[in-house]
């Protein structure tokens, strides 16, 4: 059971395929998926487009059948259609089969409740251990599948809560990194194409998004990628005056908040990853969240990720402002970052190497003050002109360092000092 243990992350499943994720696996996540909670009855079941989901895809359909369960088949998805299907068609939850942003040699299993919710840590507990006690008895009567088409709908519900008619004309690139976007692509662009959008080289700006379609990334009209913290603090400063409850995560920039506080909401921190900021914004009413990784999530959306509806957002503060888009973040350029993936061998050495900076740090002060230290996901190092987070990685072996600083200067300054005084991470 070594391999459990390795692809079984922080929220979700996920390996190489097929030493590590294959047909085998795929069957016993779908019948463990269906013996989660005695009242399962329906699960949507999706896939993206790596080559190895639609063999993953049978399997985990083969499994929950097994178990008398029906499955909804919505075929080709992005995960955000998937999270969708599971409200519209009132389902007990449901299984996505993808790896995410991961290489194509990875593919993996996210697996939702009611609501399109996380099952969280627990729920993978639950699962993982009903795989490892081999408890798979077939039910006296198979389960149906019953395919169902959400595209139109997923599509209709962003145009819904946009407003198309008052964007300008752009040129836009779109990568959708042969992932699954690119059936969303194909189905908004006519849309959009209503108010004289085109897709373009020579372009105003440009998006990228993951394999599963849950992410997306902007490029100016120069070729710079664009921090996701300034697109959300852009999003916060025109669409979110005294809205309620923003959320953030300990590796956000410090202008999300500022931007939050400056609008007149309240804000709250969370660990990285979906299935803890989901989990929070529900049980707290969160207007807004958003992640560094270019995750944008929305109470109006029941807190699914909306990539497009943030492109489709840009573009109508574009047409208000009327300046470009490199002109449009530079107003919320006001703090230097940098983020470093420092390989380890073990993750499980995270908390040691995490101990020996909190204890190295809380005796140096600055400015005549020790600095603010947090816990909320790894440890967070706060000084009054600059800060840093260390965390490991929920999907791979590293530890991830966000640090920001007032300036340019004081980011390489404290860079430096950093792996100075830890020479173990360098």
């Amino acid at each position: 059971m070594d391999n459990l243990d390795k692809i079984f992350r922080a929220y979700d499943i996920r390996g190489l395929y097929p030493e590590e994720i294959n047909e085998d696996i795929a069957y016993k996540v779908g019948r463990a998926s269906a013996l989660r909670e005695k009242t399962i009855g329906k699960l949507v079941v999706a896939r993206d487009n790596r080559l190895s989901s639609e063999e993953l895809f049978s399997e985990v359909v083969r499994g929950i059948r097994n178990r008398g369960v029906n499955v909804i088949d919505i075929g080709l998805a992005t995960t955000p259609m998937f999270y969708q299907a599971i409200i519209k068609f009132q389902t007990d939850g449901g299984v996505m089969i993808t790896a995410s942003h991961n290489p194509k040699e990875y593919n993996g299993f996210k697996i939702f409740k009611k609501n399109a919710l996380p099952i969280g840590e627990k729920g993978l507990k639950r699962i993982k251990g009903l795989i490892e006690s081999k408890f798979f008895k077939d039910a006296d009567k198979k389960g149906k599948i019953i395919k169902k088409e959400i595209l139109k709908e997923y599509v209709a519900k962003i145009l819904d809560l946009s407003h198309v008619n008052e964007i300008s004309r752009f040129k836009v690139i779109v990568d959708t990194g042969n992932g699954v976007a690119g059936i969303i692509v194909s189905a908004l662009i006519p849309e959009l194409k209503k108010v004289d959008l085109v897709i373009s080289e020579n372009a105003d700006f440009g998006i990228t998004f993951d394999g599963d379609g849950d992410r997306i990334l902007f490029t100016d009209e120069k070729g710079q990628r664009i921090d996701p913290d300034l697109i959300a603090a852009i999003i916060i400063h025109y669409y979110f005056k005294k809205a309620g409850i923003i959320l953030y995560t300990a590796a956000s920039s410090r202008i999300i908040r500022e931007e939050a506080l400056d609008s007149g909401n309240k804000v709250i921190c969370s660990r990285v990853g979906h299935s803890f900021i989901k989990e929070t914004m529900a049980k707290r009413g969160v207007v807004f969240g958003c992640e560094a990784s270019g995750h944008y999530y929305f109470k109006d959306t029941n807190y699914i990720e909306a990539p497009f509806l943030i492109f489709i957002k840009i573009m109508e503060i574009l047409s208000k402002v009327k300046i470009p888009l490199s002109k449009l973040v530079e107003n919320f350029q006001k703090f230097q970052q940098e983020r470093i993936e420092i390989k380890i061998q073990d993750i499980k050495n995270a908390g040691i190497y995490i101990k020996r900076l909190k204890e190295k740090y809380k005796k140096i002060s600055r400015f005549g003050r020790l600095p603010n230290i947090l816990h909320i996901d790894g440890l967070t190092v706060e000084y009054t002109d600059w800060w840093f987070n260390l965390r490991p990685s929920n999907t791979e072996p590293i530890l991830r360092l966000t640090i920001e600083a007032d300036t340019k200067e004081l980011l390489v300054e404290q860079k430096q000092e950093f792996f100075k005084l830890n020479p173990f991470l360098s």
